[in-house]
Formats: structure tokens, sequence, C-alpha cells
């Protein structure tokens, strides 16, 4: 009896250390927080004056950004003057030019913004990429003035270094480059991994 009774003490006190450790082994890696740098691009750049362009021309729009830590972008977030089911959102590789993902994202209701989760795509940090969509309705947001803002544009974890458009309906690699405005909305959910 008292040899059964050794082994369940031994037996207790081995579990207790084995739970004791496992809390001490959980991963204490911080949460980052998911950010969406957009609002903070118009506050920065200045653009608060907004045109809606409805059927006003077929382009290849959209942001150059760097990130200044690695992360992942988690979603797409679309808002257009009008309905389109099928937006093409383009994420590109800057230097190489060369298509990295392409998502077709549904705005079903005009002026109501769009979340849609993608599966994750890793961004490498100080590396430049571009984010474009293919559409013929926008928001054009610009100064009062109609003056250039001033590249870079720091927003959170995201620096955007200029504004790109190509006309036409292809997904083309967009060589124009404006800085009195930003034709939009279009952003992505962002999140820090380390």
């Amino acid at each position: 009896m008292k040899t059964l009774k050794t082994l369940f003490t031994i037996l207790f006190v081995a579990i207790s250390i084995t739970s004791c450790s496992s809390d001490d082994d959980k991963d204490n890696t911080p949460a980052f927080e998911t950010e969406n740098p957009l609002a903070v691009y118009y506050t920065q750049t200045g653009f608060n004056t907004v045109t809606n362009f409805v059927n006003a021309g077929d382009y290849e729009f959209g942001l150059v950004f760097t990130p200044t830590v690695k992360g992942n972008i988690k979603a797409i977030t679309l808002k257009l003057p009008a309905a389109n089911s099928a937006v093409r959102v383009t994420i590109w590789d800057y230097a190489g030019k060369a298509v990295l993902r392409s998502e077709t994202v549904n705005v079903a209701t005009a002026d109501v913004q769009v979340t849609k989760e993608i599966s994750v795509f890793a961004l490498e940090k100080d590396k430049k990429y571009m984010i474009t969509m293919n559409s013929n309705d926008w928001y054009k947001k610009a100064k009062a003035d109609l003056t250039n803002t001033v590249y870079p544009i720091t927003a959170g974890h995201i620096i955007f270094n200029e504004y790109r458009w190509i006309s036409g309906t292809s997904q083309t690699f967009p060589t124009n480059v404006s800085a009195n405005y930003n034709a939009g909305d279009l952003s992505f959910d962002f999140q820090q991994t380390e």
C-alpha cells in the first residue's frame, strides 16, 4: 500500500512539473496589430477634395509602397463610386515589373468599402511593391489647390513612394506618375510578422 501511495505521489509531482513547464514554454511572441495605411496616407498627402468618376475610361492605377518591417497582406480593401462585380487587383514586384498576385474583388454597392480576405501574401522588409486596380470608376482625391504632394509618405509600417497609372484594360505595369492626386480607394490590411 505504501508503494502505491508513493507511486501516486511521484505521478502527481511529475504531472505538476510538466504542466508548470508547459506554461513557460508557450510562445511569448507579441501579437502585432493589423493596419490599413490608406487613411493615414490621405491625411499626410492633404488629398481631401473628392471627385467621383463613373464610366470615365479604363485605367490600371495604384500606389507604389515599401514595408519598413516584414509582414503579410491579409486582405484587400476597395471602395468605388459605382458597383463593379469584377475589379482586378494586382500586386506587383516594382523592380522586376512582374505580377506577384491577382485578385478579383466584387464591389456590390457603390460608396461602400469592401474587404476581401486573401490567402496570406508575405512582404519583405524594404522591398518595393505596387498595388493597382483596373477600373473605369474611381474617386479622384486631391488638394483643394491641386498642388503636388511630396513623396515618400509614411503611414505606419508602410511607406508610399508614388502614385502610378496607365490607360487600358490590360494588366500592364503603369508607367505614368502623378503627384497631385490619387485615384482610389484601393488599399490592404497589413500585419507585421517580426
